[in-house]
C-alpha cells in the first residue's frame, strides 16, 4: 500500500522550545535557540563547559499508571502521549483496544534513572530500588503507554540510535497500511543531561563548546566553522489514524504521513555514507508516489558535525539538487538523539500547517563546500507546501526518511 496516506490526527511535544504550538513556532521561526552552556563537575576530573537544551519539566508531576516511579524520559514521554491523545480526541472506548498499537524510540532510555543507579551504588554504597530493571529497560515508555491508554495491539520499543524515533513512526505507518492496527501512538523521547552520559558525549569529541557569552551559537549546522552538536532532551508523540474508524478526527485531519523509508549503510560505525543516505531518500519518495520536485522543503538531520554535515550535504544534492530549500533545527532544540526524529517530525509538521519555511539559526556562512538551498537569516513564505522531508541519520548506519504532506484539498 505505498503512496497510502495515514493521518497525523493528533501531536504534543515536552521540548527546550516549550509545549506548546505557539511557543514551539515562535522559535522555529524566529530561530530562537533554547541552548544554553552547562558546566560538567564530576569528582575527580576537570570541569567542562557544555551547550545543552534543557526542557522545563517536572517529571515527579506525571503520575504512573504502573505506581513505579518514572524515569525522566519516561515521565516526558506520557506527558507528550497525553497531550496528543487530547489533541486527536483519543480516549477509553474510542477506539477498538486491539487496534490501538504504541511505537516509540528512544536511544539510551532510561538513562538518567541508571546513571542515578549506579551512582547511589558504587558512589554511595547504598541498596538498589526492586524496580530498578522496570524503570531502565528500553521498552519502559512503550509499556507505560500501553497502561496509559489501554492499547492491545502491538507495543514496541526501537533503539536505532539517532534514527530511533523516526524508525518507529515509520513502522508503526506500515503497520498501520498493512492492516494491522488502525491507530498508533508513536513517538520518541531522550532525557540523558547526567553527568555520566553528557561526559561521554564529550569524550567523543563531537560535543559544540558553547561560546563565552553567547551559547545559543554553540551549534551551527552546515556552517563553515561548525563545531559539533548541543545536546537536549524532551519527547514528542503523534497520533497515527487510518481511515477505517471514520472518526472524526481523522475526517478533520489534513496533515498525514506520505512515505517512510529506513536502511542500513553497512560501512562504519561513526562516519555516515552518503550512498546509503542517497538510497534512503529516494526510497522514502518512491513509498509516497512523488518525484523530488514535489517536495517543497527538507528537513535535514544537521548535526553540525565536520563528517556529517558534508554526508549529508552531498546526500540531498545528489537526489534534488539545488531546487529544494533546506533548513537544520537543531540548532534550536539541541540533538535530542532517540527522540529527535520525532521533535524535528514535529517541525516538518509545523512548517505545513503555516506554510512558511523555518531558518537554520547560527547559520550565516555556509559550508563552500555545500552547494544547497539553505534557508538562511530568516523564515520563508511557501503558501503552497504540499509535502516535506525529514531526515533522521544514526550512528551504526541506519538511516530513517520520512515524507509528510497537507491534502489541499479539504
Amino acid at each position: 500500500m505505498s503512496g497510502a496516506r495515514v493521518h497525523v490526527t493528533g501531536i504534543g511535544f515536552i521540548t527546550p522550545l516549550g509545549y506548546t504550538a505557539e511557543s514551539f513556532d515562535d522559535a522555529l521561526f524566529n530561530g530562537r535557540s533554547a541552548v544554553r552552556a552547562r558546566t560538567l563537575e564530576i569528582e575527580g576530573l576537570d570541569p567542562a563547559e557544555l551547550a545543552v537544551a534543557a526542557c522545563d519539566f517536572d517529571a515527579a508531576a506525571v503520575r504512573s499508571s504502573s505506581r513505579l516511579p518514572l524515569d525522566r524520559g519516561t515521565a516526558m514521554a506520557v506527558a507528550a502521549a497525553r497531550d496528543a491523545a487530547a489533541q486527536a480526541g483519543l480516549r477509553s472506548g474510542s477506539v477498538d483496544p486491539e487496534r490501538l498499537g504504541i511505537f516509540w524510540g528512544s536511544g539510551l532510555a532510561g538513562a538518567g534513572s541508571f546513571d542515578d543507579t549506579t551512582r547511589a551504588l558504587y558512589g554511595e554504597r547504598r541498596r538498589m530500588r526492586p524496580t530498578t530493571v522496570l524503570t531502565v529497560m528500553p521498552n519502559a515508555a512503550v509499556a507505560e503507554l500501553a497502561l496509559q491508554f489501554g492499547a492491545q495491539g502491538a507495543a514496541i520499543a526501537y533503539a536505532c540510535a539517532c534514527a530511533s524515533s523516526a524508525v518507529a513512526i515509520g513502522e508503526a505507518m506500515r503497520a498501520i497500511r498493512g492492516g494491522w492496527i488502525d491507530t498508533a501512538i508513536v513517538g520518541g523521547h531522550e532525557a540523558m543531561l547526567t553527568p555520566g552520559v553528557m561526559a561521554s558525549w564529550h569524550a567523543m569529541r563531537v560535543t559544540a563548546p558553547p561560546p563565552p557569552g553567547a551559547p545559543g551559537s554553540a551549534c551551527r549546522p552546515f556552517s563553515g566553522d561548525r563545531a559539533g552538536f548541543a545536546l537536549g532532551e524532551g519527547a514528542a508523540a503523534l497520533v497515527l489514524e487510518s481511515d477505517a474508524g471514520a472518526r472524526s478526527a481523522v475526517r478533520a485531519s489534513s496533515l498525514f504521513l506520505a512515505g517512510y523509508a529506513t536502511n542500513c549503510d553497512a560501512t562504519h560505525i561513526t562516519n555516515p555514507d552518503p550512498a546509503g543516505q542517497v538510497r534512503a531518500m529516494r526510497a522514502a519518495l518512491r513509498d509516497a508516489g512523488i518525484e523530488p520536485a514535489q517536495v517543497g522543503h527538507i528537513n535535514a538531520h544537521g548535526t553540525a558535525t565536520t563528517a556529517g554535515d558534508a554526508a549529508e550535504a552531498a546526500s540531498i544534492r545528489e537526489v534534488f539538487g539545488r531546487a529544494t530549500p533546506v533548513s537544520a533545527t537543531k540548532a534550536i532544540h539541541g540533538h535530542v538523539l532517540g527522540g529527535g526524529g520525532a521533535i524535528e517530525l514535529v517541525a516538518a509538521l509545523r512548517t505545513l500547517a503555516q506554510g512558511v519555511l523555518p531558518p537554520t539559526a547560527n547559520l550565516r556562512v555556509p559550508d563552500a563546500a555545500f552547494d544547497v538551498d539553505f534557508v538562511l537569516g530568516e523564515a520563508r513564505e511557501a503558501r503552497d507546501l504540499r509535502y516535506v522531508l525529514s531526515n533522521s541519520f544514526a550512528f551504526g548506519g541506519t538511516n530513517a526518511v520520512l515524507v509528510a504532506g497537507r491534502a489541499m484539498d479539504r
